[in-house]
């Protein structure tokens, strides 16, 4: 039995935290989101933020090597499957991004990714597709970030 059949939605993945930190916000925002209220203090603390927080690209890079580095090994675990390698493919996208509240300088973030559906591919026999939402939340427990999205995967 493949991973695909293993998997009833919905299923829960806890994908882990990550603490964002002052020097690493600046960082990313130098090299991707240059805006004063990610790369200032001083000028964070004038916006409409009132402190420095990170960019919203950057919250989702945060997802993206935690839904890498742990996603499939989560999928495998919380499935008891135990065969060979799992071949995912390309993600279609994403979309109803959502970032409802900053994340500040200091704040640890929890990232859980539910697999909320799945179906096979017409279009491309021996594949399925995963629908997924993503929900962020801070360690005060607001949500901060939201989106769907979905990968391909083998089923054979």
């Amino acid at each position: 039995m493949s991973l695909y059949d293993q998997i009833k939605p919905p299923l829960v993945l806890e994908l882990g935290s990550h603490v964002f930190e002052a020097e690493a916000i600046k960082r990313f925002a130098g090299k991707f989101d240059p805006q004063p209220f990610h790369l200032d203090e001083e000028a964070a603390k004038n916006s409409l933020f009132g402190g420095l927080c990170a960019s919203g690209w950057h919250s989702l890079s945060v997802w993206m090597n935690l839904n890498i580095t742990r996603g499939r090994k989560l999928l495998e675990s919380e499935t008891g499957y135990s065969g060979p390698a799992p071949v995912f493919g390309m993600s279609p996208g994403v979309k109803n991004i959502k970032w409802s509240k900053p994340i500040y300088a200091g704040d640890t973030v929890i990232y859980r990714t539910t697999v909320t559906g799945k179906r096979l591919l017409a279009s491309r026999p021996g594949w399925g597709h995963l629908a997924k939402h993503t929900d962020a939340f801070n360690q005060h427990g607001d949500k901060v970030l939201e989106f769907d999205g979905g990968v391909f995967l083998r089923v054979d």
